[in-house]
């Protein structure tokens, strides 16, 4: 059965959401791994979940990508492993040049933790092989740093998935921005998170649970042997 590793970083704290998220809906294993223990060859699929990796002062996804870990997530990627990275773990993605851009603190420099709408452009790759072009989804953000950044967001993103928000901006982000992805999609950074949307039970009123095709996604395409 296909592994999926969920990384953990000092601070990191939903690892537990996340891996129940893979084993129940994607249907394969997952563990949570230490940062200084993750070997990349051991596993499938990785996730660099969210919340407060080191405590989220000062680029806290820089700090993270200092990890004895960085080298192996490079290695992943080289070789096609499919990585996803949620909020802190989306800077990481940026800080080790694995995604382009940069994500810096909220243009209003307030920590917002609210329900958001985004639309899904150009799907492809493991983690969006079940979304529709111009589907919107919702799911929860909660970030103080979360301003996506590039100077010509509109070429980035011509040939790369990409999630925009959706009837608001929350964080100033060029574009909305909300998650960009790899040009093969094998790599997908989001600010919000699908662990916190992934079922009924965790939505309130009037939400939907929009980050189960994350799950469901990455599910599909490893027990297609992606």
């Amino acid at each position: 059965m296909p592994r999926v590793a969920v990384l953990k970083f000092p601070g990191t704290n939903c690892e537990e959401e996340t891996v129940y998220a893979v084993r129940e809906i994607s249907r394969v294993e997952a563990e949570i791994v230490w940062h200084e223990e993750f070997k990349w060859r051991m596993w499938d699929a990785v996730i660099i979940p969210g919340g407060f990796s080191y405590g989220d002062y000062g680029r806290a996804g820089l700090i993270a990508s200092w990890s004895r870990a960085s080298r192996e997530l490079v290695e992943a990627a080289d070789n096609g492993i499919p990585i996803l990275g949620i909020c802190n773990g989306f800077q990481v993605l940026v800080e080790l040049g694995l995604l382009p851009g940069a994500l810096t603190v909220n243009i209003d420099g307030v920590f917002h933790a609210k329900w958001v709408k985004v639309r899904i452009n150009n799907p492809k790759g493991p983690w969006l092989v079940l979304a529709e072009n111009g589907q919107i989804v919702e799911m929860p953000i909660a970030h103080g740093e979360g301003r996506y950044y590039h100077p010509e967001p509109h070429k980035i993103v011509v040939e790369r998935p990409w999630i925009e928000y959706i009837g608001c901006n929350p964080n100033g982000s060029v574009a909305s921005i909300a998650g960009l992805g790899s040009s093969s999609g094998e790599i997908l950074g989001l600010m919000p998170h699908p662990e916190r949307a992934a079922f009924d039970v965790q939505v309130p009123y009037p939400h939907t649970a929009g980050g189960k095709l994350f799950f469901e996604s990455i599910g599909l395409s490893l027990r297609r042997g992606w």
